[in-house]
């Protein structure tokens, strides 16, 4: 079975993204995995056509830890769009422009954010770094107007093109097993491994 596991792992690395994905578990919608566009619709829920996921983000810190772990964790995904409208008080679409440009500071806080509590605490520096590489941000806060954002999303698919490293699947910590017998993991790196990412602890055999 855990060679079963890798084979499944090793095939789907081979076509740009993880399997099972996306790894972490959330309000989205998927699309095709091979498509280079995501989409985060902020406070907003609508789901536009032609992207490899899309759902909104409500906050400034977990909600962000979840969008860097998928979007990584695909090396199709080139553009993420932000658009809808902002959430008041936490302010993500600020926060992930922030992120995105200028990174974390060595407490974990995003640097520049207007956020109110604008903290990376289950994500890797080398994780928000592959996230700034990999992808370009185009900044749409506001925009609702599903037509338009297709359009984008068009426009962006046809002239990106995958990201030239394997994809990066984020691992936290790893615990004792006998501490994770009662976990409820939602999400699986294969082989046995899965992870409950409402507190990012990792256990293996579930």
């Amino acid at each position: 079975m855990a060679e079963e596991a890798e084979d499944i792992n090793r095939v789907a690395a081979s076509r740009g993204y993880l399997d099972p994905w996306p790894p972490v578990r959330g309000e989205y919608l998927l699309g095709d995995p091979g498509a280079r566009v995501a989409v985060v619709t902020l406070a907003s829920t609508f789901h536009p056509r032609g992207a490899a996921i899309s759902g909104p983000c409500r906050t400034e810190n977990l909600g962000l830890e979840k969008i860097v772990a998928n979007v990584i964790s695909n090396s199709n995904i080139r553009v993420l769009i932000i658009c809808g409208a902002e959430s008041k008080g936490h302010l993500p679409g600020n926060t992930l422009i922030a992120l995105h440009k200028n990174g974390i500071d060595e407490r974990g806080r995003i640097i520049g954010s207007k956020g109110a509590i604008p903290f990376i605490q289950n994500l890797p520096a080398q994780a928000i770094e592959r996230f700034a590489r990999q992808v370009e941000l185009v900044e749409r806060i506001g925009l609702e107007d599903r037509e338009e954002i297709e359009r984008l999303i068009s426009q962006y698919e046809q002239i990106s093109t995958p990201f030239p490293e394997e994809p990066y699947q984020v691992i936290e910590r790893k615990a004792a097993r006998q501490e994770m017998v009662s976990v409820d993991s939602d999400l699986f790196f294969g082989a046995g491994v899965g992870m409950e990412t409402g507190r990012w602890l990792v256990a293996s055999g579930v």
